[in-house]
């Protein structure tokens, strides 16, 4: 849709054009991408993740989305309630380390922003150093181009 009016065009028009290029609609490539990077997981059940993990660099990064419902909300606001934000963020701090057992020791976060239901958060995690199966994860969580959350993770694994 947005395609289509980005180009002032139908939304079939886009359709008939991407297959004629051979380019499969985005959730079948989301969907492929996701099927690798399951493939690729250690730490976690595909279960465990909070939100779909998209793409995953197992020790260098990892790439994780969540689309908000309103079960997620506040009772009374449209806003996310933060534990969700939270959850994103551990879940593919410890996918993104390759380990059978990953367990975060500590965490330092900032939410700078707050998402909505109907939001999607897209959480980047990138693996910084390692010393003694302990590892500094950063993640970032963002709404469309807006930072919501940073923290910084220190995952073990378990012998």
């Amino acid at each position: 849709m947005e395609l289509a009016s980005l180009l002032e065009v139908s939304v079939s028009t886009v359709r008939l054009d991407r297959a004629v290029m051979g380019v499969p609609e985005s959730r079948e490539r989301i969907k492929n991408m996701a099927q690798e990077a399951g493939r690729k997981l250690r730490s976690l059940s595909r279960s465990d993740i909070v939100g779909d993990l998209l793409e995953l660099e197992p020790n260098r990064w990892a790439l994780s989305a969540l689309r908000t419902t309103r079960e997620m909300s506040f009772r009374t606001t449209d806003y996310l309630w933060d534990n969700y934000i939270y959850a994103q963020a551990s879940s593919i701090a410890v996918a993104v380390i390759e380990a059978a057992s990953v367990i975060i020791d500590s965490m330092r976060g900032d939410y700078k922003g707050h998402a909505k239901v109907g939001d999607t958060l897209i959480a980047r995690a990138k693996v910084g150093t390692n010393k003694e199966n302990r590892y500094i994860v950063s993640v970032r969580t963002r709404v469309g181009d807006r930072e919501i959350f940073v923290g910084r993770f220190i995952a073990a694994v378990l012998e």
